[in-house]
């Protein structure tokens, strides 16, 4: 959209259902009390504002750098009106801080949008913000000496000052000792003689190095096994090499270059092959002059499957929410005041058995105990400005009653809560921390900790362009945090591995994206939500244009990626695959039994098989098992799918979808028709 045109839309959105829609989004990192609930108009005795300008009108910046700016209100007739800006606003609004008198500070790169508000009129300034030079580059170590004539891939990663990941940024690499190894512009070293070489990776100023030694490379003769492989698409076969010296002697990890034949598959340094096409394809070690081949015969995954329509609650007159499904019963939240409660005995025709109201604008996640007795959700945009949690008694599941609430230390709103055990994990709206609420005392719940992440740019109050977190899950003493622009972050509650603890959560490991090499200018994007399975942590990206109206009827574009996150060493989490549909944008997700399920917004329901090991785009593997269209013709927004999570239970699975209500699902055998779709009505 040209900042021409955003004019008159831009005011009407931002001070109404916009505003609330970043906060039921979780992407609101504007407290709620800063802007106007609704228009603001110039008092009669007051000049009347026809347009603003804003000065400088177009401008540069990095990353980190403060910018002041100027807005001058005009009247009819053109000339100058003493009127004072009624707010600052950066779009997206992650992407800076601004303050009342006009000065921003830009916390993320790409093209910004400065906006001033006076007398109900913007003026609008562009702003090309630069990434922020690099503070240093990460090198792995090379493990174990390098044989001479073998090769191995070298990994660099440029950072800058806030650890955020610059892949825009080439690395040059040099040799002190091109006698002893040679390293190309792809990071590749090529042991050349035995000795010592220290490899120099340099960037924008930065630099680092790593010291490789070179062996006499024995291998005279190698082979790789398996030497004729199958798999699926998607499967992960592990190829070895195997050198025997001149006397026939068994040599211990040779190091061989890996490289693959055939369009559609890869082969990563540690001989780990994958494929997104069946078909044929070549596997070739080497090592100095010796070379090794083997095949690989890949099928289709062929894991499709019928997933059937049982039962549905449809919302109508409001957006859904969160969703919980426990015993025989489901508790739906919502963009609105309401929990709506239904009974699902007979999943086929759910009935609503009754409706709680709050004093909020949003209530957003909810869930129960384990034992089915103690349930929580979450407010924002509370009347009262004390959003915070309320505490159910869920001892009778149709007709749950308020026991109590915590909104002490968390007024700014809570749009995330995990439950375990006697504990609350929450995230706190206003200043982007997360809070451990103990209400083992259920009618005096009490605070217990606080942690965040540390941030050069926020302010008192949490405001825009700070840190935000989303999501958390707890899983064996872990906590899981989806931070928004800082990434995964996990903590050590109780695990014992940092001596941590629910009241004393200590750091373990981060692992940060660059969300804006990721998705370009203009989108509002961050980790949004965490699922921790197996030796895998879930993490998806939540990615809105910058400026949107959630309450609107119009279709809303949006965007996010599904990140594999690899644990099996928690210190040092790493990216390993990514599922990503096409035009569509991720959102809550839940795995069980090697089936992940996802609700995707626009991309409908999601079921996706995640056995076994996962490397690569699962997406174009085929591990896709079934996807239905959530849009519904009575739908808050008609025809349109927007599902926000999915949830196994009792051999069925319930989606909510935003904009259609409650879709309740069975998976079945093998799809009879592979040409055909789930969806309804095609």
């Amino acid at each position: 959209m040209r900042l021409s045109s955003i004019g008159e839309k831009y005011m009407k959105t931002i001070y109404t259902s916009a505003v609330r829609a970043l906060a039921l989004l979780a992407l609101a990192i504007l407290a709620p009390s800063s802007l106007p609930a609704q228009e603001t108009t110039p008092s009669p005795q007051g000049p009347k504002v026809a347009s603003v300008e804003l000065s400088p009108g177009t401008a540069e910046a990095v990353v980190g750098q403060k910018k002041s700016f100027t807005a001058t209100a005009r009247d009819d007739a053109g000339q100058a009106v003493n009127v004072k800006p009624d707010v600052w606003v950066v779009l997206p609004v992650d992407s800076g801080i601004a303050d009342e008198a006009g000065n921003i500070t830009f916390t993320q790169p790409g093209d910004v949008k400065v906006i001033a508000v006076v007398g109900g009129k913007p003026g609008f300034a562009r702003v090309m913000v630069k990434p922020a030079s690099l503070s240093r580059i990460d090198v792995d170590p090379v493990a174990g000496p390098l044989m001479a004539g073998g090769t191995v891939k070298l990994s660099a990663t440029p950072r800058a000052a806030n650890g955020d990941p610059r892949n825009d940024v080439a690395v040059a690499w040099a040799s002190d000792a091109p006698a002893v190894a040679v390293v190309d512009a792809a990071g590749f070293v090529t042991g050349v003689a035995p000795g010592k070489a220290t490899l120099r990776a340099t960037a924008e100023g930065a630099n680092n190095t790593v010291t490789i030694e070179v062996v006499p490379n024995p291998v005279r003769a190698l082979s790789v096994e398996p030497g004729q492989a199958s798999a699926r698409t998607g499967d992960v076969v592990r190829f070895k090499a195997n050198g025997k010296d001149e006397k026939g002697a068994q040599i211990s990890q040779p190091s061989v270059r890996w490289a693959v034949s055939g369009s559609g598959a890869t082969i990563d340094p540690d001989g780990g092959f994958v494929a997104e096409r069946a078909g044929s394809y070549l596997v070739t070690a080497t090592t100095g002059n010796q070379t090794a081949v083997a095949t690989v015969v890949v099928a289709p995954r062929g894991v499709e499957r019928e997933l059937t329509l049982v039962g549905r609650a449809p919302f109508k007159e409001f957006l859904a929410a969160e969703q919980w499904i426990f015993g025989n019963y489901a508790y739906v939240s919502s963009a609105s005041d309401k929990l709506s409660v239904f009974d699902i005995s007979d999943p086929a025709n759910p009935k609503l058995t009754d409706t709680l109201k709050f004093d909020a604008h949003i209530t957003n996640d909810v869930s129960v105990t384990a034992d089915g007795k103690i349930g929580v959700i979450t407010r924002e945009g509370a009347s009262s400005r004390k959003n915070g949690i309320v505490f159910l008694d869920t001892s009778d599941p149709a007709h749950p009653k308020i026991l109590s609430e915590y909104t002490e230390t968390v007024t700014g709103g809570v749009h995330s809560a995990f439950i375990d055990g006697h504990y609350v994990y929450l995230t706190d709206d206003a200043t982007g921390s997360i809070r451990v609420i103990d209400f083992k005392d259920v009618k005096n719940p009490k605070e217990v900790a606080r942690w965040q992440v540390e941030s050069p740019h926020v302010t008192t109050g949490g405001m825009q362009g700070g840190r935000y977190v989303h999501d958390v899950q707890v899983k064996d003493g872990l906590a899981y945090l989806a931070y928004w622009r800082d990434g995964l972050v996990i903590l050590d509650v109780g695990n014992g591995i940092k001596g941590g603890s629910p009241e004393k959560p200590q750091l373990v490991s981060q692992l940060r994206f660059n969300y804006h090499e990721l998705y370009g200018n203009g989108w509002l994007s961050g980790a949004h939500a965490v699922f921790r399975y197996k030796n895998y942590v879930f993490v998806g990206d939540e990615v809105f244009p910058e400026l949107f109206d959630i309450q609107g009827k119009n279709r809303i574009p949006v965007r996010g990626v599904l990140h594999v996150v690899d644990v099996s060493d928690i210190t040092r989490p790493r990216k390993v695959a990514e599922y990503e549909v096409p035009e569509a944008g991720a959102h809550n997700v839940w795995v069980e039994d090697d089936i992940l399920y996802m609700g995707y917004y626009n991309g409908g329901a999601r079921v996706l098989d995640v056995s076994g090991e996962l490397r690569g785009n699962l997406y174009k593997q085929g591990r896709e098992m079934a996807r239905f269209w959530t849009g519904a013709e009575d739908g808050f927004r008609p025809n349109s799918p927007f599902a926000w999570g999915a949830q196994p239970h009792n051999g069925l699975i319930f989606f909510n979808d935003m904009n259609s209500g409650l879709w309740i699902m069975k998976l079945g055998g093998p799809r009879k028709d592979t040409g055909s779709t789930t969806e309804p009505g095609r």
